[in-house]
């Protein structure tokens, strides 16, 4: 896994082919300092703006499938175009940054470089940006379509009520019900209850002696 320092050239295996040049581009441009990091659960990618010695900064978690990774990247390439003109002026994801973001992807997408059902899922996006990648629920589906996981991993969507799974640390929980725009689920250690977002990755449990 490429780290900041490593040659620019090692992140063309983390990329779509089509995108490393315009990429590698914007990372020399903006003297970038770019890491590739292990799974963060709660984010997908990371910004840090430059200040006294120090360059722009972008994590991108380095688990994400390619087309992932690189609408990744560019979320955050969108919040140092956002700082380069406005500083800390405007809010982190406001319409300054939707802008900003709206124009790098509508860039990336005239290159034709996803697959028409994430095309047609990011003409959606450029509307209205997500502030988090983790939030865009269309877009989270469609994109885990091109993951490669292990056996029994599934979106919670695909789960029905009654049945059990287990979440990374290993807690098992039960589905409850099905809420407008999230599952009600149960702990079975703690008996207490959780919601989940329909696209959280799960290993599914057939039975309890599985766990």
């Amino acid at each position: 896994m490429p780290k900041a320092e490593a040659p620019l050239h090692e992140l063309k295996s983390y990329l779509p082919e089509g995108s490393f040049e315009d990429v590698a581009h914007y990372l020399q441009k903006y003297h970038v300092h770019l890491t590739v990091t292990r799974e963060r659960k709660s984010v997908l990618g990371d910004y840090r703006n430059s200040h006294a010695d120090k360059n722009h900064r972008i994590s991108v978690n380095g688990n994400l499938n390619k087309y992932a990774f690189l609408i990744t990247l560019l979320h955050e390439l969108a919040h140092l175009f956002t700082y380069e003109r406005y500083g800390h002026k405007v809010a982190a994801h406001g319409k300054e940054w939707k802008n900003e973001f709206g124009k790098v992807l509508a860039q990336f997408l005239l290159k034709k470089i996803f697959p028409d059902d994430i095309y047609k899922t990011l003409l959606k996006t450029l509307r209205n940006p997500a502030a988090s990648s983790c939030a865009d629920t269309a877009l989270l589906r469609v994109l885990h379509k091109y993951d490669t996981k292990p056996a029994g991993v599934f979106l919670i969507e695909a789960l029905v009520p009654g049945q059990h799974f287990k979440i990374k640390g290993g807690r098992v929980f039960r589905i409850e019900e099905k809420l407008k725009k999230r599952f009600k689920c149960i702990e079975i250690k703690t008996g207490k209850l959780y919601l989940f977002s329909p696209v959280y990755e799960v290993m599914k449990l057939e039975e309890m002696n599985d766990v």
